[in-house]
C-alpha cells in the first residue's frame, strides 16, 4: 500500500468514517433482543472504558462500576446477559465497518499508481524496456498459497453477508443494506463444531472462484492489451494458485489420504464450473458459421462432465487451450476478430488455471516421518533393522538404494499409513488434474539432509519410480538455527548424485520454503527477518554455484509479526544476491479476506507482487543490495534484539503469563479451525504450542509482542555507541529495513497497555508485564526517533485512521474478556464447581471473535 495522500485520507473519512457513524444507526432497530437499550447502553459503555483507562482502572473495576451507575440488573444472569449482548453488538458493528472499508477499496487506493500493472507498464515504456520485460515474464510468477490457518473468525455465512453488504453500500442502496444488516443479526457467528478440513477447503474455494478467477483474468487481460507479445507459451502462467486445506497434515490428525482427494476432486470441479460459465458467455457472442457449432459443442462437453457425470469425458488444459486457438483462427480469419477478446480472456485464465484451479500441497512435520522410519525398521519392512542407530551417511544411503514398494495397510498406525497413502494420492490427483495439480511434498522443521533423503526414499516405497518420480521436495526452514544450517544441508543434498539426478529430471529447479511463525517465535521480530533474508541469499549463492534456480517460499502472508504486513515491500527490497524466480507466499487467515476479499483489493494486491518481482530485476532504479557495512549493522541490531527477546522468551513464567492473561487455553473452544492448537498432547510448551494461537494470545492482550520486542533495545544500543547516523542512513536508503519498521510500527499502534496495566502489580506476572511495557515504550520511542515522526504510521494516515476506529469499536469487548479472565481465575482459585464458570468461559471466547476480526491482519 503506498504512503497515504491528503485526499485519501478525505476519501477514507468521507466513505467509511461517516457513512459508519450513520449506517450504524441502523442497528438500532435490528431485531436483536432488546436491542434499542443495548444500543445506548453499548455508547455509554464505551466512553466509560476510555475514562476507565485514562484512571488507570482495571477492567472489573469499570464493568462492575458501569453496571452499578448505568443499570438496575442485579448481580448474576442479567449483568452477563447484557455483556453477551454487548459483544453481539460490537461484533456486528465490525462486520459493518469491514464491508465499508471493502466498499470504498477503489476510491481510497490509487489504482493506477506505485506497484500496479498501470505503473510498470509506463515505466517499462519510459525506459525501454519491453525486451526486458518480455523475458522477465516468460521466467517469472508469482504464486499465492492459500492456507487454512485458524486466524479468521467469520463463518461463511457471514463472509457471504459482508460480500453483499459491500456492493449494497456501493451503491448506497440503504434498503438492501437495511435488510442485510436484519440477516445478520440473525446469522450466528459462533460455530458449535469445529470445522473439518473439507470445510475449510469448501470455503476458499469460494475464493478461488469468486475473487481469484476474476482478478487474475483482469490482470492478464491488462498486460496483454499493453504488450501484446508477451506470455506467448502455454506452459507459463504469471499468476499461480496454491491449496493447502486437504493437503496440510502437519499437526492435524484430521487430514487423511481421502480427504485429500476430495479436495483435488472439488478444486477440479470448481474451475471447469468458472470454464463452463464463461463458455456458456462467450456462446452469446460467437454466433458465427463455422464457430457457433464448435463452441456448442464444447458446451455439451463440459455439461455431460459436470451435471450428467459422464465418466468417459476428460478435459485435459492443452486440448482445451487447443480448441480455443482453433476457434480463435476462425473468428480472426473468416469474421474480423469479432469478440476475439472473450477467447483471449478465456485462454489466459486456461494458461493460470489449468484443469487443476489450484496446486494442492502435501505437508508433513520431520517428527512423523521419523515415526514412519523407526516403525518400518522395528518391523522390517523396507528398511533394516537398527535403522535410527545409523549414521546420517548410512541413512542417506538407504534411501538412495530403495526398490521395495510397501503396501500401506501393513502399517498399522493410522496417521503413520496415511504418511504412504498421501503419497499414492498425489499421483492420482496428477492422473486426474494434470501433473500441477500436486507435485509438491513440504517437510516442516527440516534440520538436515536425511530429513529430505527420507522423503525421497518414501516416495519410492510408496509406488513412485524414481526416474518418473514427479513431485519436488520441499524443505521448510523455521527456527534460528535451521536458517542459518540451510545452506549447508542443501550443498549436502546437491553434491549426492542421486538426489542431483532427481533435481535435473524436475528442471533443474529447487524450491525452498522459509517460515516466519517459527522464526518470529524462536527468535524475535528483528532476528526472524535478518536470518531469512541472509538465508536466502546463502541458499541463493550455493544454488547458483551448482547451476540451479532455487525457488523461495515464504510462509509470510499473515499478520506483521508473522512475516506479513506491507509484504510486497519486502520483494521489491531483494537485490540481485536473492533470487527472484518467482515470488510465493502463503496467504493466511483473515488475510484472505482482508487483502483478496474483493476482486478489487485482490487485482490491487497481485498487482503489487508482480510489480515487485519484475521491477526488482528489470528497472535498475528498483534494485537494491545490501552494502557489507549495512550487512554489518543489521546482523548487530538482530543479535541485540535476539538477546534482548530470548531474556523474556527463556524468563520461566513467559508461557505461564500468556495463558494466565490471554484467552490462550480457550483458543481450541473457538472452533475456527480444524487443527489443534499444540502439535501433540503433550504439556504445553513454547515448541509444541503452534504460532498462531501464540501471535493471537498477544493480539488479544494488546501487547503484540512478537511484532516489535527487541526492536528499542537495539536501537537504543546503537544510539549510546555513537551509531545512530548509520542505522538512520540504513533506514532511509534500504527499502527492505525501512519495511520491516513500517510493520513493527504496524503491530505497535495496534498495543493498549492500560487494558492490562493491572497486572503490573501482580505478585507472579508482574515481572513479565513489566518486561514487555518497558520495551514497547523503549521501542515506540527509538522508532519514531529514528522516522522523525511525532506518532507511529505517520506515513500512513488511512491505515493508522482506521486501525484507531476499529480498536475503538473493540475496546469494549477487550474490556469485557478481560472482566471475564478476572472472574474466571477467581472461581478457580476457590475451587467452587460453579455453573459460572462455563460462563465465564463463553464470554472469554466470544470476544476473541470481534477482537480478531476488527484487527483484520492483527498484531
Amino acid at each position: 500500500m503506498q504512503v497515504s495522500s491528503a485526499s485519501q485520507l478525505s476519501q477514507f473519512k468521507n466513505k467509511v468514517g461517516i457513512r459508519f457513524q450513520l449506517y450504524n444507526s441502523l442497528f438500532t432497530s435490528l431485531p436483536f433482543h432488546r436491542i434499542e437499550k443495548t444500543g445506548v447502553l453499548l455508547s455509554l459503555f464505551l466512553i466509560h472504558c476510555e475514562e476507565g483507562f485514562k484512571k488507570a482502572k482495571s477492567p472489573e473495576e469499570i464493568i462492575d462500576s458501569f453496571l452499578q451507575q448505568y443499570t438496575n440488573y442485579p448481580e448474576g444472569r442479567e449483568q452477563l446477559d447484557l455483556l453477551f449482548r454487548f459483544i453481539q453488538y460490537a461484533e456486528r458493528q465490525v462486520v459493518l465497518f469491514d464491508a465499508l472499508e471493502d466498499a470504498s477499496f477503489d476510491s481510497i487506493q490509487d489504482l493506477k499508481g506505485q506497484g500496479t500493472i498501470s505503473h510498470l507498464s509506463s515505466e517499462v515504456v519510459q525506459q525501454e524496456k519491453e525486451e526486458a520485460l518480455a523475458k522477465k515474464v516468460d521466467d517469472f510468477s508469482v504464486r499465492l498459497v492459500l492456507t487454512a490457518h485458524p486466524t479468521q473468525f467469520y463463518p461463511g455465512e457471514v463472509l457471504g453477508i459482508i460480500n453483499d453488504l459491500s456492493k449494497a453500500l456501493i451503491k448506497s442502496d440503504t434498503q438492501n443494506v437495511n435488510v442485510y444488516l436484519q440477516q445478520l443479526a440473525k446469522t450466528p457467528f459462533l460455530k458449535k463444531q469445529k470445522p473439518t478440513p473439507f470445510d475449510e477447503a469448501m470455503s476458499l474455494i469460494w475464493y478461488l472462484e469468486n475473487v481469484f478467477y476474476q482478478a487474475s483474468g483482469k490482470i492478464i487481460e491488462q498486460l496483454k492489451s499493453h504488450f501484446p507479445n508477451i506470455m506467448e507459451s502455454d506452459n507459463n502462467a504469471l499468476i499461480h494458485m496454491g491449496f493447502w486445506p486437504g493437503g496440510d497434515r502437519d499437526g492435524n490428525p484430521f487430514v487423511r489420504a481421502d480427504t485429500t482427494l476430495q479436495v483435488a476432486d472439488q478444486l477440479h470441479k470448481a474451475i471447469l464450473h468458472c470454464y463452463y460459465k464463461d463458455i456458456r458467455r462467450m456462446k452469446r457472442r460467437l454466433t458465427f458459421k463455422g464457430v457457433e457449432e464448435v463452441v456448442a459443442d464444447l458446451e455439451k462437453k463440459f455439461y455431460a462432465l459436470l451435471f450428467e457425470q459422464a465418466s468417459d469425458i476428460q478435459i485435459t488444459q492443452s486440448d482445451l487451450i487447443g480448441t480455443l486457438k482453433s476457434i480463435r483462427n476462425t473468428v480472426v480469419e473468416q469474421h474480423n476478430g469479432m469478440f476475439v477478446q472473450l477467447i483471449d480472456d478465456l485462454i489466459g485464465k486456461i494458461q493460470i488455471f489449468g484443469v487443476y484451479f489450484a496446486t494442492l500441497d502435501i505437508r508433513q512435520d520431520s517428527s512423523q516421518h521419523k515415526r514412519l522410519m523407526t516403525y518400518l525398521s522395528e518391523n522390517k519392512l523396507g528398511l533394516p533393522q537398527g535403522y535410527d542407530s545409523l549414521s546420517d551417511e548410512e541413512k542417506i544411503q538407504v534411501h538412495e538404494q530403495i526398490q521395495e514398494v510397501i503396501d500401506p495397510s501393513l502399517v498399522e498406525d493410522e496417521l503413520l499409513r496415511d504418511i504412504f497413502q498421501s503419497m499414492q494420492a498425489a499421483k492420482t490427483i496428477q492422473d486426474r488434474n494434470g501433473e500441477e495439480g500436486c507435485n509438491r511434498y513440504i517437510i516442516s522443521h527440516c534440520m538436515t539432509a536425511v530429513d529430505m533423503m527420507e522423503v525421497f526414499g518414501m516416495l519410492k516405497m510408496s509406488g513412485w519410480k524414481e526416474k518418473e518420480l514427479k513431485i519436488d521436495i520441499v524443505p521448510l526452514f523455521e527456527t534460528i538455527e535451521d536458517l542459518q544450517n540451510a545452506a549447508g544441508v542443501m550443498e549436502q543434498l546437491y553434491t549426492n548424485k542421486t538426489y542431483r539426478d532427481h533435481l535435473n529430471r524436475r528442471g533443474n529447479i529447487q524450491t525452498i520454503m522459509l517460515g516466519f511463525s517459527d522464526g518470529t517465535k524462536d527468535g524475535g521480530y528483528l532476528m526472524a527477518n535478518w536470518s531469512i533474508y541472509q538465508a536466502k541469499e546463502a541458499l541463493t549463492a550455493i544454488s547458483r554455484q551448482y547451476d540451479l534456480d532455487v525457488v523461495f517460499f515464504d510462509g509470510r502472508g499473515g499478520p506483521p509479526a508473522r512475516g506479513g504486513g506491507k509484504t510486497h515491500k519486502f520483494y521489491a527490497s531483494m537485490g540481485n544476491k536473492v533470487s527472484n524466480k518467482e515470488i510465493q507466499l502463503t496467504i493466511q487467515g483473515q488475510t484472505v479476506s482482508s487483502n483478496f476479499g474483493t476482486v478489487e483489493s485482490a487485482k490491487f494486491n497481485i498487482e503489487q507482487l508482480l510489480n515487485a518481482g519484475i521491477a526488482n530485476d528489470i528497472l535498475p532504479s528498483a534494485r537494491r543490495t545490501f552494502t557489507p557495512e549495512e550487512q554489518s549493522l543489521f546482523k548487530t541490531l538482530s543479535e541485540i534484539s535476539f538477546e534482548a527477546y530470548c531474556a523474556l522468551k527463556n524468563h520461566p513464567l513467559f508461557l505461564d503469563y500468556l495463558s494466565f492473561a490471554s484467552p490462550l487455553r480457550f483458543y481450541g473452544a473457538t472452533n475456527i479451525g480444524s487443527r489443534p492448537t499444540k502439535r501433540n498432547a503433550a504439556k504445553l510448551t513454547l515448541d509444541s504450542l503452534r504460532a498462531i494461537p501464540f501471535v493471537g494470545s498477544w493480539s488479544q492482550l494488546k501487547q503484540n509482542v512478537t511484532g516489535y520486542y527487541g526492536v528499542g533495545t537495539a536501537l537504543q544500543a546503537m544510539e549510546k555507541a555513537g551509531r545512530f547516523e548509520e542505522v538512520k542512513a540504513l533506514y532511509k536508503n534500504s527499502l527492505f529495513f525501512r519495511a520491516l519498521i513500517e510493520n513493527s510500527e504496524m503491530s505497535m499502534k495496534k498495543c493498549f497497555f492500560p487494558l492490562t496495566q493491572f497486572q503490573a502489580t501482580h505478585p507472579k506476572y508482574g515481572e513479565i508485564w513489566n518486561m514487555a511495557y518497558e520495551e514497547y515504550l523503549l521501542s515506540e520511542k527509538m522508532v519514531l526517533k529514528l522516522t522523525g515522526n511525532s506518532e507511529l504510521m505517520a506515513s500512513y494516515p488511512v491505515e493508522s485512521l482506521s486501525i484507531q476506529m476499529r480498536e475503538r469499536i473493540v475496546l469494549p469487548l477487550l474490556t469485557i474478556q478481560q472482566y471475564g479472565l478476572a472472574k474466571h481465575h477467581k472461581l478457580e482459585e476457590s475451587g467452587k464447581d460453579s455453573e459460572l464458570l462455563s460462563i465465564y468461559e463463553k464470554l472469554i471466547m466470544r470476544c476473541c471473535f470481534g477482537i480478531i476480526n476488527a484487527g483484520r491482519n492483527s498484531a
